[in-house]
């Protein structure tokens, strides 16, 4: 039986977009983050001020407008928000490395569930084990559903949504087999049982009125 099964409550998935800021636009700074629970409902989604001034609002991919930035939080504020969400959870998404990135922020690897770094999706969609492949194609192949096909830009609700039913899909069989993978705990110290004698027996935890009566 799975941990989450038994522990939905502690899985979420998370999706951010990135606008473009910086020299010619190329640095990626956080634009809007969407974090869905372990049924896919949304508990966060609110656009995010970068720390610099937005270069390249990268519509096409991210969704993101000027518009959209009328009603946006500043960075640091959205950030202490979503870490609030996300400690001590498992975190699912699909290249969540550049989600983290967006973030300034490192999750626990053991706690982390990367559908693009889950082979028995790619084998159960008969493709290679090791292969980068979208979302979009995950999706498509598995869940028989369209994602990304909007002119408008990607939705981040929708690709959290997307990769927590792409991890359910394969749940059990990834978790057990990332139980059998952890390295097997190191074993409890051995403690001396004479080392706590020895110590007793220094006349410094003697009694004042035991060590004067013996002299």
């Amino acid at each position: 039986m799975s941990s989450a099964l038994l522990r939905p409550g502690k899985y979420v998935a998370i999706d951010c977009e990135m606008v473009g800021t910086g020299p010619q636009g190329r640095l990626s700074e956080l634009a809007r983050c969407s974090v869905v629970n372990y049924e896919g409902d949304v508990i966060y989604d609110k656009y995010v001020q970068p720390e610099l001034p937005i270069v390249d609002y990268r519509t096409r991919w991210s969704g993101i407008t000027k518009q959209h930035m009328k009603s946006a939080i500043p960075f640091k504020a959205a950030q202490a928000e979503i870490l609030k969400i996300l400690k001590d959870k498992i975190v699912v998404g699909h290249a969540i490395h550049n989600d983290f990135q967006a973030l300034k922020y490192f999750h626990p690897k053991d706690r982390t569930r990367d559908t693009s770094r889950i082979p028995i999706l790619n084998q159960r969609a008969g493709l290679p084990s090791r292969a980068n492949v979208s979302l979009k194609s995950l999706a498509g192949h598995l869940l028989q559903k369209k994602i990304q096909v909007s002119c408008k830009g990607h939705s981040s609700v929708e690709d959290a949504q997307t990769a927590m039913e792409l991890y359910r899909l394969v749940e059990v069989q990834w978790e057990t087999e990332l139980a059998r993978s952890l390295p097997p705990r190191p074993p409890s110290p051995i403690t001396d049982p004479t080392a706590d004698s020895n110590q007793y027996m220094d006349d410094r935890y003697w009694p004042t009125d035991l060590m004067t009566s013996s002299l």
